[in-house]
């Protein structure tokens, strides 16, 4: 009878992938990434072409703004009319009846809603778009894209806010009987200015409110205080000749004053328009470099 041959026992795969491994060469990992992505060292105050590549991603922030702003409210888009028309009833009462200021020879309430219509969508844009970055770490910490997208989606939609607003400034201006001049041709190019006035201020806030979150809370104040020392419920004329020059430093001078004249028919302040659109170029250029300086750390600290 023949003893069964015994055979060596075969590999088990395993035991085969380890035996491979110890003939595999030691891959080592450099020091340094090969690929770093960070944001362009570029002089322009928007990269117009990642823009246009990221259009659909702007597209859906702004859509999204809008809609949660809205969502499960009582009054929904009432709340636009409703702020800027209280507001203009307080200053009506205080300082249309009370203190009697001067309103160019325009009914005072339709003159402070003028003013504050476009301050409204101003102050709620740079609040808006100054807690963008923080109020969306989740997406920066997870995907690339251009960040500046955040901010500007932030100003782009409370620019529906406006629309709506502006509605009931043509109501009262039906009301009063004001007739239309070629001024009003203005008013797209001053709502462009304003756009871009709160977008440069929004880039800045954000992007220092990622590493010092007290910008959040500093901006609020800091804005009531900018709306007293421009011309929103009082006239340019209030302030003394010899200051005005240094009052047409505010940008909003140029902008708000114009607005009101543009939509209520009164002269343009081409001096003070000039001087706006100046400092708003100067301030978009250096609202640029410092969000590219800072957007490297975004990812770090938000």
């Amino acid at each position: 009878m023949s003893t069964p041959v015994s055979e060596s026992p075969s590999l088990t795969p395993n035991a085969t992938q380890r035996t491979e491994a110890t003939h595999l060469p030691r891959i080592e990992l450099p020091d340094k990434p090969l690929v770093t992505i960070q944001p362009s060292k570029s002089w322009s105050a928007l990269d117009l072409h990642e823009f246009w590549l990221y259009r659909e991603l702007l597209y859906f922030l702004t859509l999204r703004d809008i809609k949660v702003r809205y969502k499960q409210t009582l009054l929904g888009v009432s709340w636009v009319l409703f702020q800027p028309l209280l507001t203009t009833v307080v200053f009506t009462i205080f300082l249309g009846i009370l203190i009697r200021v001067p309103s160019e020879g325009t009914p005072y309430v339709l003159f402070a809603y003028a003013g504050l219509l476009p301050w409204t969508y101003f102050s709620a844009a740079i609040i808006s778009s100054s807690n963008s970055l923080v109020n969306n770490a989740h997406l920066i910490t997870k995907v690339y894209f251009p960040r500046s997208i955040l901010p500007v989606s932030s100003v782009a939609a409370r620019l529906l806010d406006l629309a709506i607003a502006f509605i009931v400034l043509i109501c009262l201006m039906a009301y009063y009987r004001v007739a239309l001049t070629w001024a009003i041709l203005l008013l797209p190019v001053l709502v462009a200015l304003i756009t871009l006035l709160a977008l440069g201020v929004g880039m800045v806030s954000s992007a220092i409110n990622v590493k010092y979150r007290d910008v959040g809370v500093l901006v609020p104040v800091l804005l009531q205080l900018w709306m007293y020392a421009s011309p929103v419920v009082y006239p340019v004329g209030l302030v003394p000749a010899g200051w005005q020059r240094v009052y047409e430093l505010n940008p909003l001078v140029g902008l708000i004053g114009n607005f009101r004249a543009a939509a209520l028919g009164g002269p343009i302040d081409w001096s003070a328009f000039a001087w706006s659109v100046g400092i708003i170029a100067a301030l978009l250029v250096f609202a640029s470099f410092l969000f590219r300086r800072m957007e490297t750390h975004f990812a770090d600290i938000v």
